[in-house]
């Protein structure tokens, strides 16, 4: 069990399942279980999903005074310790989504951008194990405390074209770990990575892929590797997978495991999340994965 310190966005999310896009104009379509609203928001996706596979993790974000805030402080219950500052109202998201994982996401953070974390919510870092910072505004002012710890800071910049990214640099300046998507550099990816490594000091970059799978770099090796997908349970919703993904394999591998067995792991347990609606849902506790693992290994 390690001693997590996650800073990240919490959200009420809605999401909606559509037929297919492009989405063909009608007044009023009648979508019987087809619309779902819970809490979610990368930060608290991955504070729920180091829970589950119990990890002892801190959270901090901002929530505000209204319906949607007691969504999410009703939703962040399983976690150990909650830093919670408030905002004008709760961040929100809309989630269209079809049957073969195709989603568009549409997000309303309201006034987090311009807030910072109170003093208070950050001042005893030396006491965790790793930092999970996600690339929003408040935890950019987090990642030169965390860095002087010197303990490993982990961020995922999620859709990365260009390597010299105003909003993301400081992130992955910072990140020992970093994750990403590879959603706007497919065909391309180890070529971008090599170009990221030149410049940023990340000792593991992970490229999610989708339904291939992940593609890893080690830099002290200096390797590749391809981590396929694999199949647990029908697809649902592939929101929140890539959240999945980080999570885990920041919970193996802080527990020891090398970096190729913990995308292993992260890659079961992200398959089995998108078995479930809604980004927040669908973890799997530390025995039922290594179960699953050892069915599939079979």
């Amino acid at each position: 069990m390690s001693k997590i310190f996650v800073s990240g966005l919490a959200n009420v999310e809605t999401s909606c399942a559509v037929k297919e896009f492009p989405i063909e104009y009608q007044a009023v379509d009648y979508n019987f279980f087809g619309i779902n609203s819970i809490a979610s928001g990368v930060g608290l996706n991955v504070s729920l999903a180091l829970t589950s596979l119990s990890d002892e993790v801190t959270f901090a974000t901002f929530v505000g005074d209204d319906t949607a805030g007691e969504s999410v402080l009703s939703a962040c219950k399983p976690i150990s310790d909650l830093r919670i500052a408030r905002c004008e109202q709760t961040p929100q998201s809309v989630v269209l989504y079809d049957k073969s994982g195709k989603r568009r996401v549409y997000t309303d953070l309201k006034n987090v951008q311009e807030i910072r974390l109170p003093d208070e919510s950050y001042t005893d870092l030396d006491a965790f194990d790793a930092f999970c910072l996600c690339n929003i505004n408040f935890s950019r002012e987090l990642l030169s405390a965390a860095k002087k710890t010197g303990k490993p800071i982990l961020c995922d910049v999620h859709c990365l074209s260009d390597i010299y990214d105003k909003y993301n640099a400081d992130f992955m300046k910072a990140a020992d770990v970093l994750f990403l998507s590879n959603e706007n550099i497919i065909g391309k990816e180890e070529e971008f990575v090599r170009e990221l490594t030149a410049v940023y000091p990340c000792k593991i970059v992970v490229v999610g892929e989708g339904s291939d799978g992940s593609l890893l770099y080690e830099r002290e090796l200096d390797r590749f590797t391809m981590i396929p997908s694999v199949y647990t349970r029908p697809v649902v919703n592939t929101v929140g997978a890539g959240d999945a993904l980080f999570s885990a394999f920041t919970h193996f591998y802080f527990q020891g495991t090398n970096a190729v067995d913990s995308l292993r792991y992260a890659t079961v347990f992200a398959s089995y999340k998108i078995g479930e609606s809604g980004a927040s849902k669908g973890f799997l506790s530390e025995q039922k994965l290594q179960e699953i693992v050892s069915e599939l290994s079979s």
